[in-house]
Parts: structure tokens; C-alpha cells; sequence
């Protein structure tokens, strides 16, 4: 069991941060690994054929992808904590990867390899420029497969900080990391327990952590470099590539409301800025508003202004309504 140790100063100095790296890193195993999340699954379907024909033609891509798709451990030249906070350059990121020395990078591959599931093999790691490699097969996914959605994506990832936030602020730490992750659990008064596989005990001393979401719901890992705080990635709440909350029949809320304004709805179980929604459902920021007005008309829909930021949030009655029908 992974337990990280907090110091005394630990949280008040813990905050969030954007990635990326650590995004492009997520979407590379959800396109390798033969099952995918059902709500990537029409992403996948555009993506997986290129990216495979891609792996084809570059052995030492393969074998990256491969190694980091079966591992229990990833490498550790891939998951450096990011250094720009919310707005974490990919730029800055891949220069560092670049940068790390061959020793470095080819321990961290072999450790990874002895985590991985039987029948993983290293004939593929020769030459030399490990970090460089490994950058470049990065930025050619970025630019393939992600940079297009990054917008709509950036935008869940920011309505999760934002929701957590909130928690933060109102109940504190313990609250606002609730459900992170699947393992992940807050221990006693003065630390959280990350992962319950083997492995040593952290301490995050007066730097703090940072907490950094993905869109991906199965992925979570701890990025650790030297004199650097820690970083947690965690699934970002609801992210989702936009497919929305809600447990009730989204048709029947349709036939009701309207598609879009239904669409709203359910994603609200997370509040959202007006652009922000516009971006994950694909709409005119003039549509959403029109849509939201109407919302907040008939109750279903407030919102509270946080900072310079205006977020919209469902009522009890939304809540309501968007769950369906109780059952009993």
C-alpha cells in the first residue's frame, strides 16, 4: 500500500494543475489497450486505425506504447510532476522529457517491465536519445489524436477543479479529494493512501501536492521528480469526453425539454461556465446561453458568480429531473 505522508505544511500549500503530457499519456493507453471506456469509444473508433498503422512502422514506438499500456509501473521519465499549474504548457513539458538523461530513462523502462503483466520484452530499447524518442511519439499523438479536442477537454478538466474547489473551500481537504480515485483514501488526520498495491510510503513535505486530472476515468498515477512536489492524476468527476450526468432517460428528458437544453442538464451535475459547456456539447456560446435562460426560467437551473467566473449549477428540482423516475 502507497500511503503519501503529509507534513504540517503539506495542504495548505496543495493545489491543482494541468497536464498535457499527462493527458496525451492517458489517451495513448486508451488507444492501445484493446477495450476502451464507453464514453471514448467514437473518439477511439476515429483514432485507433492511425495510431496502430503508426506503431507499425516504428518499432521503438511499439514497444514504448506497449510496455506502458501492460505496466503496473509507468516509467519514471514520463511522469514528471508538470511545472506551469493551470497553464501547463505541452511544450514545456516534452523539452523536459527530452532532457532526461539515457541512465535515467532506461532504469525507469526496465523497473516498469519487471511491473508489467508476463511477456512484456525490452529488445526493442536500443541506440540512444531515450527521453527525445519518447517526446517526439508524444507530440505526433498530440497533434493526431488530441490537439483538436484539447479545448473541450481542457474545459471538463477545468469544471473538476472548479467542483473540488468548492469543496475545498466549504468542508476542506478530506472532502475535496473524496473519490479520486478508485484506491485512493484519506488515512487518520495527516495522510492519503494513493494506491493499495506494495510499494514505499511518500513524504510531501512543505511544497505541497499537486492534483492533476485527466479525462480518461480508469487512469491514475503519482509523478515524481527531484525538488519537486508531488503530483496525484487523478479521473476528473464526470469528465467523460462530454457525454453528460444523470441517471434518467435522457431521450424522455429530451422530448421534454428540448435535445439541448436536456444535454445541459445533464451535464450541469458538474457546474459550468457558459463557454466552458459550449465547447464540450459543441454548441454557439449564444445557444447555451439561450438554452440556460430558459433553464433558469423554469427553476431547473441557477447560478453563483466565483471570482470572475459565472457558474451554472442545477436546483434540487434539475437534480430531480435529471435523475428519472424513482424507481420505487
Amino acid at each position: 500500500m502507497v500511503v503519501l505522508r503529509l507534513d504540517s505544511l503539506a495542504l495548505s500549500r496543495s493545489r491543482f494543475a494541468l497536464s498535457p503530457f499527462a493527458e496525451t499519456l492517458a489517451a495513448i493507453v486508451q488507444l492501445a489497450r484493446p477495450y476502451s471506456e464507453p464514453w471514448a469509444v467514437p473518439w477511439r473508433e476515429r483514432h485507433r486505425p492511425a495510431f496502430l498503422a503508426r506503431l507499425a512502422e516504428d518499432g521503438y514506438a511499439r514497444g514504448l506504447v506497449e510496455l506502458i499500456s501492460a505496466t503496473k509501473y509507468l516509467p519514471g521519465h514520463l511522469t514528471l510532476p508538470p511545472g506551469g499549474g493551470m497553464e501547463t504548457a505541452l511544450e514545456a513539458e516534452l523539452a523536459e522529457v527530452a532532457r532526461v538523461p539515457d541512465e535515467v530513462a532506461v532504469a525507469g523502462l526496465r523497473t516498469a517491465q519487471e511491473h508489467a503483466w508476463a511477456g512484456q520484452r525490452l529488445d526493442w530499447l536500443g541506440g540512444r536519445g531515450h527521453g527525445a524518442r519518447a517526446a517526439a511519439l508524444f507530440r505526433e499523438v498530440w497533434d493526431a489524436h488530441l490537439a483538436a479536442d484539447w479545448p473541450a477537454r481542457r474545459a471538463g478538466l477545468q469544471r473538476d477543479v472548479t467542483y473540488r474547489a468548492g469543496l475545498l473551500a466549504a468542508h476542506g481537504w478530506p472532502r475535496a479529494l473524496h473519490l479520486m480515485n478508485r484506491t485512493s483514501a484519506w488515512v487518520g488526520t495527516d495522510a492519503i493512501r494513493f494506491s493499495d498495491r506494495p510499494g514505499p510510503d511518500r513524504l510531501v513535505g512543505s511544497d505541497g501536492l499537486l492534483f492533476v486530472p485527466v479525462t480518461a476515468q480508469r487512469s491514475s498515477w503519482l509523478c515524481e521528480a527531484p525538488g519537486r512536489p508531488f503530483a496525484m492524476v487523478y479521473a476528473a468527476r464526470g469528465s467523460g469526453g462530454g457525454t453528460g450526468g444523470g441517471n434518467g432517460d435522457v431521450r424522455a428528458l429530451a422530448r421534454l425539454l428540448g435535445g439541448g437544453r436536456a444535454q445541459i442538464l445533464g451535464q450541469l451535475e458538474t457546474p459550468a461556465t457558459t463557454s466552458e459547456l459550449a465547447l464540450l456539447l459543441g454548441q454557439s456560446v449564444g445557444t447555451v446561453g439561450g438554452h440556460l435562460a430558459i433553464l433558469r426560467d423554469t427553476g431547473l437551473v441557477d447560478r453563483t458568480r466565483v471570482g470572475r467566473r459565472v457558474l451554472y449549477h442545477r436546483t434540487e428540482l434539475g437534480d430531480r429531473l435529471a435523475a428519472g423516475p424513482d424507481p420505487g
